[in-house]
């Protein structure tokens, strides 16, 4: 007997295309840019908003940037345990219903694994989104530090509105007594 085996893809597993289109936009992104741009070079493209090449060897908002080196690996593990995480997560998470979580975190993971890249191969990671009103300037950030942000949003707006309700459905139904 020949039976074809249908891929079992466990939990919110599906939701990892979203994590390899942010790694895949965010990488391009910064190829442009690394190939366009010198160090700290500039765009205007809006009054508030100009392309600038910049280069974060720290966390958010240049945290830790002057470490003196030892953080680019910190980060990087840091960076790999989340990714961990986030992938045992998706696989326990019940595909239906939980859209908002699994989008939420394969946001998460796909703008780590983004800047892991970077801090790996260049030991900094690229920005060049940069804001500004009038002479104050809000930190520099990439497509990957996007994707994080919004990914943790999303958690936020799941663990606040939604996983209490679908906890409350099961509850009513009698459904995982």
């Amino acid at each position: 007997m020949n039976e074809q085996k249908k891929l079992v893809v466990p939990g919110a597993s599906q939701w990892l295309w979203l994590a390899v289109v942010v790694v895949v936009l965010d990488q391009v992104t910064k190829w442009i840019i690394v190939g366009n741009f010198e160090l700290y070079d500039r765009v205007a493209v809006l009054p508030v908003f100009e392309l600038t090449r910049l280069h974060n060897t720290g966390a958010a908002f240049s945290f830790l940037s002057g470490a003196g080196g030892w953080q680019r690996w910190f980060f990087v593990a840091l960076a790999l345990v989340v990714s961990i995480v986030i992938m045992i997560w998706l696989r326990r998470t019940p595909k239906q219903g939980h859209g908002v979580l699994a989008a939420g975190l394969a946001l998460i993971l796909g703008g780590a694994t983004g800047n892991v890249i970077d801090r790996i191969f260049y030991g900094y990671v690229i920005d060049f989104l940069h804001f500004h009103w009038g002479s104050s300037y809000f930190p520099a950030f990439n497509i990957a530090d996007s994707a994080i942000t919004i990914g943790a949003g999303l958690l936020i707006i799941d663990a606040l509105f939604l996983s209490g309700r679908q906890h409350a459905k099961k509850e009513q139904t009698g459904v995982g007594k």
